[in-house]
């Protein structure tokens, strides 16, 4: 009989970096959630860009990248943006360079963004785990948008019409997660994405 020798060991290849899109309506949550997202250290965020004026204590390049229109369209022209979108009159984008070099750290990266955004990126057939952020109930996603008095009536109200259309198209994600309580909602988001350790 021949000697028999053992297989070779094989190392499983590691799993390349994930990108997790979020997406949902204004003042569902998604800051906070992608907060307490990002305290596990496998996750990080690609700050996005917007035209938008800073609210109090916001911080250019933590929350956003706080750009002009004509650096923000400059930017487009060059082909710097993954996905970009006009959102409530102003211009939002996801620089290619922050999720290239968080995915090249071998992280996960974390996209926030709206609606528009995550179709631009599904159209393009980029991979990623797709989780839209829901509120309870309408009445309260409305109280949110009222209390946080960070915007006029005028704009509160274009949120609240824009969260109907945006509240409808749920069903394009791969997963929906109910913003109710949000220890559970984070826990869900990183069990759908591979557990705490990710």
């Amino acid at each position: 009989m021949l000697p028999t020798t053992p297989p070779p060991s094989v190392t499983p290849a590691p799993e390349l970096p994930r990108l997790i899109v979020l997406s949902g309506p204004s003042g569902v949550g998604k800051t906070t959630v992608g907060e307490g997202l990002v305290r596990n250290p496998s996750i990080r965020r690609a700050v996005t860009a917007t035209t938008r004026a800073p609210r109090a204590g916001e911080v250019d390049g933590r929350e956003y990248l706080f750009l002009g229109r004509a650096a923000f369209e400059t930017d487009i022209a060059a082909g710097r943006f993954l996905e970009h979108a006009n959102v409530h009159g102003n211009l939002y984008g996801t620089p290619r360079d922050q999720v290239d070099a968080i995915t090249a750290a071998g992280q996960n990266c974390l996209l926030i963004i709206d609606v528009q955004g995550a179709a631009t990126l599904r159209e393009q057939g980029i991979d990623a785990l797709y989780v839209f952020l829901a509120p309870p109930s309408w009445e309260v996603l409305e109280a949110r948008l009222r209390g946080r008095g960070t915007d006029d009536p005028e704009v509160v109200a274009r949120r609240l019409r824009n969260a109907q259309a945006e509240l409808g198209r749920q069903n394009e994600y791969d997963t929906v997660v109910i913003n109710d309580d949000l220890d559970t909602a984070i826990a869900q988001i990183e069990g759908l994405a591979g557990g705490p350790g990710l």
